[in-house]
């Protein structure tokens, strides 16, 4: 096994998706965010399901990460369309607290840039929108900082679906030129084992 063959590949990117999902999980639980909470502890253990199978040669747990990556990218779509307010979805909507809370975002009020609610000067202080206020002294808005955590978590997932596909393949192939105890079989040889 080479430094830089796809089953290495695969075991560095499942590390990677399992440290931004860790990230973005602290993230969501400041917010209160209870949906991605959930889904986000899926993905964890999804792709500890993945970096084992990867491991340990097992394909089927290869192809249940691969089938969750689906699923993941489709996750990560949505919260992106969300939090864009694309078609019907609004950000403000309470789909990620699943109704159980009212608050948003941590970003919201805790983002990069974010000198609070002191408004930059004494003009502003006649108006009383916490959006102005909170988009006044920020360099990002929090939408698009959970944006960006989408983006990351799609070009990672679809790294890894690329080399999850590619390792099961091998598995798989390597699955038909092995017999049952580890010995090479050669198909247009007859086998001298008879049960």
């Amino acid at each position: 096994m080479g430094c830089c063959s796809g089953r290495c590949v695969l075991m560095f990117l499942c590390v990677l998706q399992m440290i931004t999902a860790l990230e973005r999980q602290v993230f969501d639980f400041l917010g209160y965010q209870w949906a991605p909470i959930m889904v986000n502890f899926l993905q964890i253990l999804m792709v500890m399901f993945g970096l084992f199978g990867t491991i340990q040669y097992r394909p089927r747990y290869v192809i249940m990460y691969l089938l969750w990556t689906l699923l993941w990218v489709g996750w990560n779509v949505f919260v992106s369309c969300l939090y864009l307010d694309l078609g019907e979805l609004s950000k403000d909507s309470n789909l990620l607290t699943v109704g159980v809370s009212s608050h948003q975002s941590w970003w919201k009020e805790n983002g990069p840039g974010c000198d609070g609610r002191n408004p930059p000067s004494t003009g502003w202080q006649s108006y009383e929108n916490p959006e102005l206020i909170n988009a006044l002294g920020c360099w990002l808005e929090y939408q698009y900082i959970e944006v960006l955590h989408c983006i990351v978590q799609l070009i990672v997932s679809l790294l890894g679906f690329v080399y999850a596909c590619y390792v099961v393949s091998t598995y798989t192939d390597e699955d038909h030129s092995l017999h049952f105890i580890g010995e090479y079989h050669n198909p247009s040889k007859p086998s001298q084992l008879f049960f």
